[in-house]
């Protein structure tokens, strides 16, 4: 209950109803394109600020392989499944979408562990940025072989290049936005903290409370596209996560990780992506439903963590890492 009466978490559930009333309250494009670089940016330099003062360890280098183990691993693990309930292309959408991660979904649990007083490494946020490609260089992989094997490289969708895909992945602009201010957190140290406590501290909570009441009205305008699917799916939505969590909190219990850095590996593996991956998915693998894999990652999965998620990993974290 206390997690739900935070301010940020009510306006996203405000934002749900009233896109549930066909209200027409929007948020513009382009504001909701900043709400989300500034997001990006403030983690990053928190971040680049906190692994000034803790400087590199050993427990970073093995959190930072964690997370990408983890991104390798959740979307081998759902494809096999996923292909029981649909096609293959469906299926590999599907897995690249819960393999990759959800920003918004992470900074909310940075929030909630800043207002549980518990500690966590900066270098989390270049967790977060290492966990978001690997998926999506997977998901290329196999729909260009799903192609190959239909023999549809002729006629057809010819298959995406490789090299194309890892241009994008690795230069897209809200990651290197991430990358780039926590680099510069790093360099500048408490000068720089100081300096930007202002834009990096005082506002974020302010923005995280707009951008989720966006998150809430988008969340709305998408659970329409989950009518008619199969409860395996919308189970799935739930139950993958929580799955998906407990592997991560296996793992950060193993490499001796913080309860802090271990809730954010549970909560960066329990989220699915809703901007990344569907943006390229689109592109590259268009034989896919995106309402499919839209649906299931903003209708159900984000709602879930953000509302019931993300206090669970936290306290779970706690409970066995302490």
């Amino acid at each position: 209950m206390h997690t739900l009466l935070d301010p940020a978490i009510l306006f996203f559930v405000f934002g749900v109803l009233a896109g549930m009333l066909r209200s027409n309250l929007q948020i513009p494009a382009p504001i909701s394109r900043f709400l989300s670089l500034y997001l990006l940016m403030a983690l990053g330099l928190k971040g680049g600020f906190a692994l000034a003062h803790s400087g590199l360890t050993l427990e970073v280098a093995g959190t930072l392989g964690i997370a990408v183990l983890l991104a390798m691993v959740v979307p081998l693990l759902g494809y096999p499944l996923l292909r029981r309930l649909l096609n293959g292309y469906d299926a590999t959408a599907l897995a690249a979408t819960y393999g990759s991660v959800s920003a918004v979904t992470f900074i909310t649990t940075i929030q909630f562990l800043e207002n549980q007083h518990i500690a966590y490494g900066g270098h989390m946020a270049a967790a977060m940025a290492l966990m978001e490609s690997p998926a999506i260089i997977m998901a290329v992989l196999m729909a260009n072989r799903l192609r190959q094997q239909a023999g549809q490289t002729s006629g057809g969708h010819t298959p995406t290049p490789l090299g194309k895909i890892l241009h994008e992945s690795f230069t897209d602009g809200a990651q290197l936005l991430l990358l780039g201010a926590m680099l510069i957190g790093l360099l500048t140290g408490e000068a720089g903290k100081a300096a930007m406590a202002p834009f990096s501290v005082d506002l974020f909570k302010g923005m995280l409370a707009f951008f989720l009441l966006d998150m809430g009205l988008m969340t709305a305008r998408n659970l329409g596209g989950l009518k008619g699917k199969s409860p395996w799916l919308l189970a799935y939505a739930i139950l993958a996560p929580l799955a998906h969590a407990a592997l991560a909190l296996g793992l950060a219990s193993l490499a001796g990780a913080s309860a802090g850095n271990a809730a954010l590996l549970m909560a960066l593996a329990a989220s699915a992506s809703y901007i990344a991956v569907p943006a390229v998915l689109r592109e590259a693998i268009p034989e896919a439903n995106p309402s499919l894999y839209f649906g299931m990652s903003l209708g159900l999965t984000f709602p879930f963590n953000i509302l019931l998620g993300i206090p669970l990993y936290v306290g779970v974290a706690q409970a066995v890492l302490g």
